[in-house]
């Protein structure tokens, strides 16, 4: 069964920083591409980032190009997001997706976490 687990979301001021993880489990994801998506209340889930697992090409949203960082474990089953220069309309709860296929498409992703809230303050 596959389980996505993430961590590390919380308060920060705007400026700062955080990192989030997500840890993987029940099969390898070596092969699979892993993204970030987010959602803020009443707004629809839109896509952060994501990493591919053949030649660990990265892709990110025009609005956090340049602040956030997306990577993965040596092990290839954990990825992470390092976001910098936080700002308050990045509040949201951020949700680590696996698919096989490279999308900026939530609907695409068969597999998600339960996700982790950022909240930016001003």
């Amino acid at each position: 069964q596959v389980q996505l687990v993430e961590s590390g979301g919380g308060l920060v001021q705007a400026g700062g920083s955080l990192r989030l993880s997500c840890a993987a489990s029940g099969r390898t994801f070596s092969g699979y591409n892993m993204a970030w998506f987010r959602q803020a209340p009443g707004k629809e889930r839109e896509f952060v980032a994501a990493i591919r697992g053949s030649l660990g090409s990265t892709y990110y949203a025009d609005s956090v190009k340049g602040r956030f960082t997306i990577s993965r474990g040596n092990a290839k089953n954990t990825v992470y997001l390092q976001m910098n220069s936080l700002k308050p309309e990045d509040t949201a709860v951020y949700y680590c997706a696996v698919d096989l296929q490279y999308s900026r498409d939530p609907g695409r992703y068969d597999y998600w976490g339960q996700g982790t809230q950022v909240t930016v303050s001003s």
